[in-house]
């Protein structure tokens, strides 16, 4: 990582993609058109935002409606924080009344007090999360954002260090047993010689791959390499290039994912790697872009389509568990019914029960030490970002002001509700600060720098997030033999981390 600038992403950027995540082109941020009259009743309507009365009884109506649901609460308070961000506080004092509302309800409803600010039920705690993303961008950018990108970078590099799955995104290394391969993978680190896209002539890059790996998996460690230093946006992608690999006397061979030599087994069908082709220790290749012809369009489309689309649904599982089980099979031939397979045959969902219960009952405890043996690589790295964000004086810059300025607003309303209970207030502020803004960030570097994460990296990430959320709790886990691994991989490190949050 020396001389490697951090990729932030410019303060709009960031915002946009915490605000309206996944939605690139939000209405709210275009530049548009508008008749007049449309124009003078959004100034009117404008206007009666930035009065109090109005926007409290606004909000609390539309919660009151039956059909507002949990996406629309999101969206209403992502689009009031944006109106209100040239007067932020203002939007402070209606932040803070609509807390105070929302915390009498949850005191007149005699829900358990700890359960207040868990769930994003309404505008105040999205609206919430968003005035952090809005004042702590500061503390990400001078202090939290380099052991968080630290942490990114030494995961993805641990991950490629052993096969990937370019099917099912299960790795060798890996944080989440929902997503380490089970079987065992033989396989050989080659050095390859790349030559650069750009500039003609340039010098050759020495790069690490793997035999196993698929074509779209070394074009992609190649890209790292040779746009080192590069925001990920900035860069070709690897569906956009073609891979040479030069053979002498002027030989040259183009690799793909799949092509004629693509080897086929009843109804499944083989990605090609790096070993099917043969490819040796210390060859030269080149990456090229790739020529609008009908033959590659034909050939590649299907599978880069068919991957980026399962790419997609493995990162939008709503969890780390659901992203094995609920990952399908493609079909990217329709017509022959054949399946795409890398390293593993994802038999779990091919009608074959025998087959994927023999691979989820495996015994975990042989799987702990190599999920042990991944944590104790990325250690001092997940080390180094709790400790940041836990400490009240970091590299001389005191605890940021906007989080003693909401623990204290918290702390005054146990106060006037006569709330002693200390585990109250606590769980009160973990989960409005580490819950809602932090975990939120671990989990989604991309909201903070130029980056692309891949689905393993996704997994690692969460169970770090998960273990932030476990350090900031009160109640202590009692691990037995069906605890998850998740819990065991870290269980002497939480007391440690507690310790700091307590700090």
């Amino acid at each position: 990582m020396d001389g490697v600038k951090i990729p932030f992403l410019d303060y709009r950027t960031y915002a946009r993609r915490v605000l309206f995540p996944g939605v690139d082109d939000h209405p709210a941020l275009q530049e548009t058109s508008t008749p007049p009259s449309t124009e003078k009743g959004l100034r009117l309507f404008g206007q009666l935002l930035h009065t109090r009365p109005f926007l409290l009884t606004f909000i609390h109506t539309l919660e009151g409606q039956r059909g507002f649901s949990m996406r629309d609460r999101g969206a209403v308070a992502s689009l009031t924080m944006v109106a209100l961000q040239g007067r932020l506080d203002y939007a402070t004092g209606v932040l803070k009344q609509l807390l105070a509302d929302l915390i009498e309800k949850n005191l007149q409803n005699r829900a358990h007090p700890k359960l207040l600010l868990r769930r994003t039920e309404s505008v105040a705690e999205k609206m919430l999360t968003n005035w952090f993303t809005f004042l702590l961008h500061r503390f990400l950018k001078e202090c939290a954002g380099e052991p968080l990108f630290m942490l990114f970078c030494a995961i993805k590099q641990q991950m490629e260090k052993g096969p990937i799955d370019a099917i099912t995104g299960e790795a060798r290394y890996s944080l989440s047993e929902d997503k380490l391969i089970r079987q065992q993978i033989d396989y050989k680190t080659l050095t390859l010689l790349c030559t650069p896209p750009e500039p003609p002539g340039g010098p050759a890059v020495p790069v690490k791959v793997l035999n196993c790996d698929s074509v779209t998996q070394a074009k992609e460690k190649l890209l790292d390499a040779v746009y080192r230093g590069v925001p990920y946006s900035q860069r070709p992608r690897a569906e956009d290039m073609e891979l040479e690999w030069c053979q002498g006397a002027g030989g040259r061979t183009i690799l793909q994912d799949e092509d004629a030599t693509s080897k086929i087994e009843g109804d499944w069908k083989r990605l090609n790697t790096l070993g099917h082709y043969q490819v040796a220790d210390g060859s030269t290749v080149a990456l090229v872009p790739r020529q609008a012809s009908g033959y590659n369009i034909a050939s590649s489309f299907t599978f880069t389509h068919s991957l980026s689309r399962y790419e997609s649904l493995l990162r939008t599982s709503s969890s780390p568990e659901s992203l094995r089980s609920r990952a399908p099979i493609l079909t990217p031939d329709q017509d022959s019914g054949t399946r795409l397979w890398h390293l593993v045959k994802n038999h779990e969902h091919l009608g074959d029960p025998k087959e994927g219960e023999r691979g989820s009952k495996m015994v975990s405890e042989i799987y702990l030490t190599r999920l042990l043996a991944t944590k104790g690589t990325l250690q001092k790295f997940v080390d180094d970002l709790f400790e940041t964000v836990f400490s009240t004086a970091h590299r001389a810059s005191a605890l940021p002001l906007p989080i003693k300025y909401m623990f204290d607003f918290l702390d005054e309303q146990a106060e006037r509700r006569q709330i002693g209970d200390p585990d109250v207030r606590h769980t009160w502020k973990s989960n409005c600060l580490p819950l809602r803004f932090w975990v939120n960030v671990i989990k989604n570097p991309q909201f903070v720098f130029d980056i692309h994460k891949s689905s393993i990296t996704d997994a690692c990430l969460s169970v770090v997030a998960q273990t932030f959320m476990d350090s900031c709790s009160t109640s202590e886990h009692r691990l037995g033999k069906d605890s998850p691994s998740t819990k065991l991989l870290y269980a002497k490190d939480i007391p440690v981390y507690k310790g700091w949050v307590e700090r």
